[in-house]
């Protein structure tokens, strides 16, 4: 090897390791170029020395506060699935995360009306400690209606309902304020959204036949499942995706990991020791490795923690 190619080579190396360790590192440290596979260490060995600059893990929604879930009044029942309450503790808990479940809320938070859209991934929102969330949530096909939306729109996002609905929603929001606590917040959300209730179609009757087939063979492997269901509803393949991406914001795929991840959670909360094999094969996993992938790309956390804060 020539001088100026050792030279050029070294130059690069430094820079990237540069780019690890910061500026203050002299030239010097590297003598030799640095050989491709000694990269990733050097790399893994950063992150341990820079614990800040690794990212904390996230506390599941559900391990966090308490969380009280009720039936919606009887004039709400054929569009919202329930009615519910989360009250954070007064000390730090650091990062939430709520985990896709393929549905559609809305929500109560630090004196703002809002849509939650379905997530593809585990939602992180700011939370203050001692905030109260409440909220409705939809029955699977029923957001669309109600929202005059396609749910594609919002995906991953929260927005002011009064970006959707205008002063309605603003007039709405001014009566909560008024009320003296959650529950009684809760119930005049309710009795609001009660008086639009006859106005509104409710559930798609495609919406509730898709999420019920995929949510009933969720442990199963989806792509014969989904040509079944489009014979079962008289439309094609395509038809079909795009319903299911108008109704619920994703494709019958998507939708279907989703359902088969919250069957796991299931498994794990009602089994004494849940072991992340049995779990994998309980739920139609091809095995542990693919079940883990799933939990790393859905909820952003590692599949020994997500266990872990279920199980406890």
């Amino acid at each position: 090897m020539t001088e100026r190619r050792r030279r050029s080579k070294l130059e690069v190396s430094t820079r990237n390791v540069k780019k690890v360790f910061g500026e203050a590192l002299p030239t010097e440290t590297l003598i030799f170029p640095v050989p491709k596979l000694a990269i990733d260490p050097m790399l893994f060995s950063a992150d341990k020395r820079y614990p800040e600059a690794m990212p904390k893990e996230a506390v599941l929604a559900n391990s966090v506060g308490t969380y009280l879930e009720t039936a919606p009044i009887a004039a709400l029942r054929c569009s919202f699935r329930c009615a519910w309450i989360n009250r954070l503790p007064d000390e730090e808990v650091g990062t939430v995360a709520v985990v896709p479940d393929g549905c559609i809320d809305l929500i109560w938070r630090g004196e703002r009306l809002s849509v939650v859209g379905p997530d593809l991934t585990a939602a992180r929102p700011v939370l203050q400690r001692g905030d109260t969330v409440l909220g409705l949530r939809f029955e699977p096909g029923a957001a669309a209606s109600w929202l005059g939306l396609s749910i594609a729109e919002i995906v991953g996002k929260e927005i002011e309902l009064q970006d959707v609905w205008g002063q309605k929603a603003h007039r709405i929001a001014e009566s909560m304020e008024e009320a003296g606590d959650a529950q009684q917040r809760l119930v005049r959300l309710q009795k609001h959204l009660a008086g639009t209730a006859p106005s509104i179609d409710g559930v798609s009757k495609h919406g509730r036949a898709i999420f019920g087939f995929l949510q009933k063979n969720a442990t199963r492997q989806s792509d014969r499942g989904i040509r079944q269901l489009a014979v079962a509803l008289g439309t094609s393949e395509r038809s079909l995706r795009r319903q299911t991406h108008e109704i619920f914001g994703y494709g019958p795929k998507t939708l279907h990991r989703i359902l088969r991840l919250q069957a796991s959670i299931t498994s794990v909360r009602r089994s004494n020791a849940p072991q992340l094999a049995d779990i994998a094969y309980e739920n139609g996993y091809t095995d542990q490795a693919h079940l883990n992938r799933e939990i790393q790309s859905l909820c952003g956390m590692t599949a020994g923690e997500f266990v872990r804060q279920l199980a406890r």
